[in-house]
């Protein structure tokens, strides 16, 4: 039987333009309270901007056969998992069946102050990753295969993510493949290492302008974080558990 992408181009569309109306939205009742903070945290900081995604996950749960499964979407008990290094760890998605972990997922964004956040956001990636798979060693889920993890990444599209990007190190030599890189590029390096070092089982990374609220655009950065690799993958992760 196979894989039911959902129509996951149109439904990604329309993802992409609830992020920005979202955002706009928070941060202009911000304005308009009196309240609004530094630069676009209020946007941010709304927690609804990747509902879209969150969507899209749902509908290729429920269109790849997987029946009585546990969608966990909000709620911040039911959406932690066990860690090994910390206690307890919050996930942005989780698909449940039974008492058995089937898929996390985690779904992130950068707008502007691309500096400041690609090492926050590589640091969380990797710890968050590093942390669950060794709880998993540890039996914190119980015998059970191993799930989907992924992570999703949705960068704004602007003359300060493309940019290329020199680093110095007084000691050592930075890697070749980072010199020069923009933001945009950095994100998919990560993405493409997270996979190949098996923290995630698929990632992806993608970028789109703020002016996308009325299109809906956005660009992959490469084939191997590409969105359709990404739902491929979540896909035919869901259909072999159904399967089981």
């Amino acid at each position: 039987m196979p894989l039911n992408l959902a129509n996951y181009e149109k439904k990604a569309a329309q993802s992409v333009k609830a992020f920005w109306g979202n955002r706009g939205a928070a941060h202009q009742k911000q304005v308009d309270a009196g309240k609004a903070d530094a630069g676009s945290r209020g946007a941010v900081t709304a927690g609804k901007n990747m509902d879209g995604f969150v969507e899209l996950m749902i509908d290729l749960v429920k269109a790849n056969g997987l029946k009585r499964a546990t969608i966990v979407r909000e709620g911040r008990i039911p959406l932690t998992l066990p860690g090994y290094f910390r206690p307890t760890k919050q996930w942005d998605m989780l698909v449940l069946r039974g008492n058995r972990l089937v898929a996390a997922v985690e779904l992130k964004s950068q707008v502007g102050s691309f500096g400041n956040n690609f090492n926050n956001r590589t640091e969380e990636a990797i710890g968050t990753a590093h942390d669950l798979w060794i709880a998993f060693r540890e039996g914190s889920f119980g015998d059970t295969p191993r799930p989907f993890v992924g992570w999703l990444m949705l960068v704004e599209d602007a003359p300060g993510s493309r940019r290329p990007i020199r680093d110095r190190s007084q000691h050592f030599q930075v890697r070749p493949e980072f010199q020069g890189a923009s933001y945009i590029e950095r994100y998919n390096l990560l993405c493409k290492k997270l996979v190949q070092e098996q923290l995630y089982t698929t990632t992806a990374v993608l970028a789109s302008p703020k002016t996308a609220i009325t299109s809906g655009r956005f660009l992959d950065v490469s084939e191997m974080t590409s969105l359709r690799t990404f739902v491929t993958s979540f896909a035919g992760h869901i259909a072999s558990e159904a399967a089981r």
